[in-house]
């Protein structure tokens, strides 16, 4: 397989774009006129949270596929005295050093996602709560591997 993005490009035009289709199913927001709370609802609804669960269950194994982690010339947010990201070089070297480990962070994506499929086929919008907080940890545990300098957390999330 030949890859045609970067990781970060792989990001930002597929996989956050499915899991917003997740993240945004069920929510919780104050207003003037109290909580107004979303949940799906329609066959759309489901639909959609579906087409974010599939293609991120999918898209999770592209990031296996060796690629650049930013495009030529990006290097992040890496440069400075205290910089916010490491640079794309620095990213490649941890995945090369523990390859096993970025293989677990994938499969924990991965499994969010099979998750959400199962939900979808039980219309369960309550258990969407939970697989919501479980797909922020694992976006999050990955990112404080691998983009954040100086942050690092088990495979497991933990």
């Amino acid at each position: 397989m030949k890859p045609i993005v970067s990781v970060k490009e792989l990001m930002r035009y597929m996989i956050d774009p499915s899991a917003d289709n997740i993240f945004n199913s069920v929510r919780s927001v104050m207003t003037k006129v109290g909580t107004v709370e979303t949940v799906p609802k329609t066959d759309a609804d489901w639909e959609r949270i579906q087409i974010g669960a599939v293609t991120l269950a999918e898209g999770a194994y592209l990031l296996k596929v060796r690629r650049p982690f930013a495009p030529p010339g990006d290097l992040n947010l890496s440069e400075g005295t205290d910089p916010l990201e490491l640079a794309p070089d620095q990213i490649t070297a941890r995945v090369e050093r523990d390859p096993v480990e970025w293989n677990a962070r994938i499969e924990t994506l991965r499994n969010v996602a099979l998750e959400v499929m199962d939900i979808v086929k039980r219309r369960d919008a309550n258990e969407l709560w939970d697989a919501g907080e479980n797909l922020d940890v694992a976006c999050e545990g990955c990112h404080r591997g691998y983009w954040y300098p100086g942050e690092r957390r088990a495979p497991s999330g933990r």
